[in-house]
């Protein structure tokens, strides 16, 4: 099973617009990573975001490269200051290779959480970019995959 963590692209300043939608500069950077991630081989049966409109923008872009037969929704467990354990015990059990699309500070609580216990030392997470992981045993540990700033 894999899960793809992806901060969402870059938001235009709450000033501007407070629903903070992705500034165009974001949107392309968005469609190129979705790009890449979907070169990597990504084929997530599982879309979430947080139903944050930037999170929402950058989850599209990468459900439309990567699998639009995906299912897509806005789930819980992932505002920016949501405890991690949360969503990792979702993953428990999970068959189905996941996408999430996310905000900091949880997607790299998530990261160091997910990878507790591993040989790796989590790297930062990439700002505005993905981490693929990958679990053998129902999530309970998991290893990194590779990654993209």
């Amino acid at each position: 099973m894999h899960v793809y963590l992806v901060h969402h692209g870059d938001a235009i300043d709450a000033a501007l617009d407070a629903r903070r939608p992705l500034s165009s500069g974001g949107r392309e950077a968005v469609d190129r990573l979705a790009r890449a991630t979907a070169a990597h081989g990504a084929r997530p049966s599982i879309v979430w975001h947080s139903g944050k409109l930037r999170a929402r923008q950058t989850a599209e872009a990468f459900w439309r490269e990567c699998n639009a037969l995906a299912a897509f929704s806005a789930t819980k467990d992932l505002q920016p200051d949501d405890p991690p354990s949360w969503m990792r015990d979702r993953l428990r059990h999970e068959p189905r290779d996941i996408l999430i699309a996310g905000h900091f500070p949880h997607l790299p609580r998530l990261l160091t959480l997910l990878l507790e216990g591993s040989t790796e030392s989590p790297a930062g997470f990439p700002p505005h970019g993905v981490v693929a992981l990958c679990t053998e045993d129902d999530g309970h540990s998991w290893q990194e995959v590779w990654r993209m700033p």
